[in-house]
């Protein structure tokens, strides 16, 4: 499968089309932004771990009957995929406070939540994607009622699922970005990347960061923390 004109260029990778009109190759690059694009900077091997974790933890989920856009892992930075037009919906799922959580609300990071939340924002970087509720969605037209049940049920079992495997390799899920995309007929697939870029992963033992807060915040050693998320990871497949 070869290489054909860069569709799209985003903050973390690029998409381009194939011979085959159904597929695209992702290629994820080391570039590493925060805040909107603001703070800027790279995390060496960031795309290999990035594309490696994600085909991987996208296996699994396929295997626990989510549909997801993966197809084949093409090399160490490169992914095929299925192609989809993007629902434009951020979806997060929080387990633990964290983050703008925690500033939005006052309450204490790391604090554990009576239930997991699913927030929605409006996936626009000129209106810094804002917050929106189902109505909201419906009004602007982004989603159908339908569409956005699926979305909520599937973010709901995508994080019962990872909370679960993450547990197994000593990790805690604290929250992290969903995005889906819609097939050409109509069916709504998990689409994007998961990773420490899209969510935040705690040591279960220690509390220490291994995802993109290491970055936004400054707090060093990046590019341990995704090896060590990674090597965990592999570990546990050979377990």
């Amino acid at each position: 499968m070869e290489k054909q004109e860069l569709l799209y260029e985003g903050k973390a990778k690029k998409v381009y089309r194939t011979d085959d009109p159904q597929l695209y190759i992702i290629d994820y690059k080391d570039d590493a932004t925060a805040f909107n694009g603001l703070k800027k900077g790279t995390i060496g091997g960031k795309g290999i771990i990035n594309n490696q974790m994600s085909n991987r933890l996208m296996q699994m989920l396929e295997r626990e009957g989510i549909p997801t856009h993966f197809v084949q892992e093409l090399s160490e930075r490169q992914a095929l995929v299925r192609k989809v037009s993007i629902v434009p919906l951020e979806v997060i799922v929080r387990n633990i406070a964290a983050g703008s959580f925690s500033k939005r609300y006052g309450v204490v990071e790391g604090m554990a939540l009576e239930t997991p939340v699913v927030e929605l924002s409006y996936k626009n970087d000129a209106l810094g994607d804002p917050l929106l509720n189902d109505d909201h969605a419906l009004a602007l037209k982004l989603a159908t009622r339908q569409e956005l049940d699926i979305i909520r049920s599937m973010a709901l079992k995508i994080n019962a699922l990872l909370q679960q495997f993450w547990a197994e390799c000593g990790v805690t899920l604290v929250d992290f970005k969903l995005e889906f995309g819609k097939t050409d007929d109509g069916r709504i697939i998990l689409a994007d990347e998961i990773s420490p870029d899209t969510c935040r992963l705690w040591d279960t033992a220690t509390g220490k960061k291994l995802d993109k807060d290491r970055f936004r915040r400054d707090l060093g050693d990046v590019e341990a923390a995704y090896e060590e998320v990674m090597n965990r990871l592999v570990a546990h497949a050979q377990h």
